[in-house]
């Protein structure tokens, strides 16, 4: 039996960065994959889509040349070479990742799933290998709604639609989140019909309900058709490339019928394939593992990092996991858990930037809060830009004077939300950021000058 210092399952974002810290401090690593290296980011995520949202921003600002004096005749897509962009970035980055660890010293590489036989041993393939250390960072996958008809449809993932070959015609995709309105809209963009049947009664429901209107808003401008309150009660496939999905809205027994079906329901941690009960890692009602401040799962030597543990499900957090659990490992005991304050974007186009709390979260703390909002048509570079869509709002402890956090959803939100999330870890007051001079003519140049407009919450 092969043994090792750290055994590390799966190899999302967390493995690119710390693998190469154990390797320089001297520990032996064995890496366990079955699938392609990289994670969900690198291989079915951000990496794949981001390049597919670039080109369907591409065709987009083609369509609207008109609007800028740019006369650019019709517009047409070769899906075939948007995928085969999106592929070749991919692929790229996962071979990449895949070679680089390789060619380290001390890491070997076992190209199987791993399950436990016991807290320090782990099954690979035909092998049983020994870890004093383990790190499970396994990722999870797109969720699967047991509806009646399932099994008889050819129904999409976020992972299988990025095998298409031809462009759907008309794309149905139920869930009303944030992978479903990234693909929703750009495959509006790319020339597709596109249906999107949410459960609930607004759109990405974690955000505050004037957000989630102005999102509906933007994508529905762009012809996409949302329907909302929509159970989608059964499924039948009518053709090879006619499926009907029925649903029910308000009492109301509706139908759509789609060339491809995405569904986005969310997503499953991968727990259930790792027999943990063999290692005593204990899992919470929906499967995420149980970890605390500093990753450890309920069994101390082994840790979790990524999707897995349910604390994030972004890319920056499971790299942010990693550090936390490399901290904790080195004896630094710098980072933990419950510091870490939630950022994440909606790269719809305009992106939504959000940072620390919404105002309904604001609400419900008690806190005093204070309140200031502006839409992205008042801001001059949105303006300048054609691209005026969306609103900003920023809230403020008004005894601690600490941000509470900030929404940007506008033209280079993704990007200017990250000045909140920076400033915020400082735990300074707003009036030390009201102070700052920015550069003109910016998106961000607006953002302490905002903060002019602060006022209590209207009750």
């Amino acid at each position: 039996m092969n043994r090792y210092d750290i055994i590390w399952i799966g190899t999302g974002q967390a493995a690119g960065t710390i693998v190469p810290r154990l390797v320089a401090a001297g520990k032996t690593v064995a890496i366990a994959e079955g699938g392609r290296f990289g994670g969900s980011c690198v291989n079915y995520g951000c990496t794949p889509t981001k390049t597919i949202v670039a080109s369907a921003r591409a065709a987009h600002m083609a369509r609207r040349g008109p609007d800028f004096g740019v006369i650019t005749g019709e517009v047409s897509i070769d899906f075939a070479k948007v995928m085969e962009r999106q592929n070749k970035m991919r692929n790229g980055v996962s071979h990449g990742l895949e070679n680089w660890l390789r060619g380290m010293d001390n890491v070997d590489i076992y190209a199987d799933f791993a399950t436990f036989v016991d807290d320090h041993t782990v099954r690979v393939g035909d092998e049983v290998i020994f870890g004093e250390t383990i790190v499970i960072n396994a990722g999870a996958r797109a969720s699967l709604l047991p509806i009646d008809g399932i099994d008889e449809v050819d129904w999409l993932d976020n992972a299988r639609l990025l095998d298409l070959e031809a462009l759907p015609r008309h794309l149905v995709i139920v869930g009303g989140s944030y992978i479903s309105l990234e693909f929703a809209q750009a495959f509006r963009r790319l020339g597709s019909e596109v249906t999107v049947l949410g459960r609930g009664d607004q759109l990405v429901f974690r955000e505050d309900a004037d957000i989630a209107a102005q999102v509906k808003d933007i994508l529905e401008s762009e012809g996409i058709t949302i329907q909302l309150n929509a159970s989608v009660e059964r499924l039948a496939q009518a053709a090879p490339r006619q499926i009907d999905v029925f649903y029910e809205q308000e009492g109301e027994a509706k139908q759509v019928r789609g060339t491809h079906l995405l569904l986005a329901v969310g997503r499953t941690p991968n727990s259930d394939r790792l027999n943990l009960e063999a290692a005593g890692v204990e899992v919470n009602a929906r499967g995420y593992i149980r970890v605390n401040e500093v990753m450890q799962t309920t069994t101390p030597h082994i840790f979790a990092v990524g999707d897995i543990n349910g604390e994030g499900a972004f890319t920056h957090t499971s790299v942010n996991d990693g550090e936390i659990f490399w901290d904790h490992f080195s004896g630094d005991d710098d980072r933990i858990l419950s510091e870490r304050i939630p950022t994440y974007a909606l790269f719809i186009d305009p992106p939504l930037g959000r940072v620390g709390m919404s105002e309904k979260a604001a609400r419900a703390s008690g806190r005093n809060v204070l309140m200031a909002t502006r839409p992205m048509k008042h801001i001059a570079r949105a303006r300048e830009k054609d691209e005026t869509a969306g609103m900003v709002k920023v809230l403020v402890d008004a005894d601690t004077e600490e941000f509470l956090g900030a929404a940007i959803l506008g033209v280079g939100g993704d990007e200017v939300i990250n000045m909140f999330t920076t400033f915020m870890y400082t735990k300074s007051s707003y009036k030390l950021f009201r102070k700052a001079v920015l550069t003109h003519p910016t998106v961000a140049e607006l953002m302490p000058w905002i903060l002019d407009d602060l006022k209590p919450l209207d009750p």
